[in-house]
């Protein structure tokens, strides 16, 4: 039975739309997803996956076809009919992957700005901008756990991310909590305000599909609402040195509960800690202010040149030995 070409070319293109569209959902090559922008970024990422299978289909098909349809034939010694000037055809080899070029940009842009995980961009910039001198103290923070996220530029918690060869540290603003791993609530916005001590490096979390590089001088920004809890690797995308690879540290996502007993007890460590330096350097003081002179003998001596050297030495002898108070 002949079908038509007209009919086999619709076949062909029907099915090769439907594969494209298959692999493009189930290509299963990204992690998990962990955070609100990362579900924009897989659709663009899906989207381009989609495209990039039916291209590789249609070039390929036609390649296989051509080997076999155009292949020499016996005793056909002649060369093939030159094919030029089809201006049909160039027209569509043009405008169909321009059209697609010119999709994708525009789709790529609408997703980076919404996204806006940079915090350059868009009506939201100056509210990142804003958000940065949100008070988080203790206070403040353990009242907007339970507020709910009406607001969620107002609510963003704000952590100083510094990169130094090779770890990362995390200084949360407003406390004294400095932290090797970066810990962040489900469901709550967060702002990282990133610099570096010494070469670049980059910020990257697979699983939040965000990167942001960390610039010697430079505060850079990176904006996420983090999902979904669980431990994810925090890895550095920049070569920066011998020991580039073992640069890594983990963002941990907790509940809102966990979070929170997390950075109390942060918050404890830290005031005793504190505590317990002032009380040291305050003992020192006192003991240093309560430890007679080396000279004191001879410094009596020479006050009082009327009274006799064994007398004075006897008066200290009898004085009650010096002690400590009470800390």
């Amino acid at each position: 039975m002949n079908v038509p070409s007209s009919v086999a070319t619709l076949i062909i293109g029907i099915a090769i739309t439907l594969i494209s569209l298959w692999v493009g959902q189930n290509n299963g090559l990204l992690p998990t997803a962990a955070s609100v922008e990362a579900a924009q970024i897989d659709n663009l990422f899906n989207a381009m996956m989609a495209i990039a299978t039916g291209l590789f289909l249609l070039v390929q098909g036609a390649l296989l076809y051509s080997l076999f349809a155009f292949r020499k034939k016996k005793d056909d010694d002649t060369d093939a009919a030159p094919v030029h000037g089809n201006v049909p055809l160039e027209i569509v080899w043009t405008a169909i992957p321009s059209a697609i070029v010119l999709w994708l940009a525009i789709y790529s842009f609408d997703v980076y700005q919404s996204v806006n995980s940079g915090g350059f961009m868009g009506s939201d910039h100056m509210a990142h901008a804003q958000s940065k001198i949100v008070n988080v103290s203790n206070q403040t923070q353990m009242a907007d756990m339970g507020s709910g996220m009406s607001n969620p530029i107002d609510n963003s918690l704000v952590i100083n991310v510094k990169g130094l060869q090779y770890a990362w540290l995390f200084y949360y603003d407003g406390t004294d909590i400095v932290s090797g791993d970066l810990h962040v609530p489900s469901g709550r916005p967060v702002e990282l305000n990133i610099n570096a001590q010494d070469v670049i490096h980059a910020f990257w979390v697979p699983e939040f599909r965000l990167k942001q590089d960390a610039v010697p001088g430079v505060e850079t920004h990176l904006a996420f609402t983090p999902n979904k809890p669980g431990n994810y690797p925090i890895i550095c995308a920049e070569l920066c040195g011998a020991y580039h690879g073992a640069m890594k540290t983990r963002v941990i996502v907790d509940t809102p509960e966990d979070y929170e007993t997390w950075y109390s007890s942060r918050v404890v460590a830290t005031t005793d800690s504190s505590s317990e330096v002032a009380a040291t350097s305050n003992a020192d003081h006192q003991m240093a202010s309560l430890t007679p002179e080396p000279d004191a003998l001879t410094d009596l001596q020479a006050e009082n040149p009327s009274v006799d050297s064994q007398q004075i030495q006897a008066l200290l002898s009898s004085a009650e030995p010096l002690t400590a108070p009470n800390l």
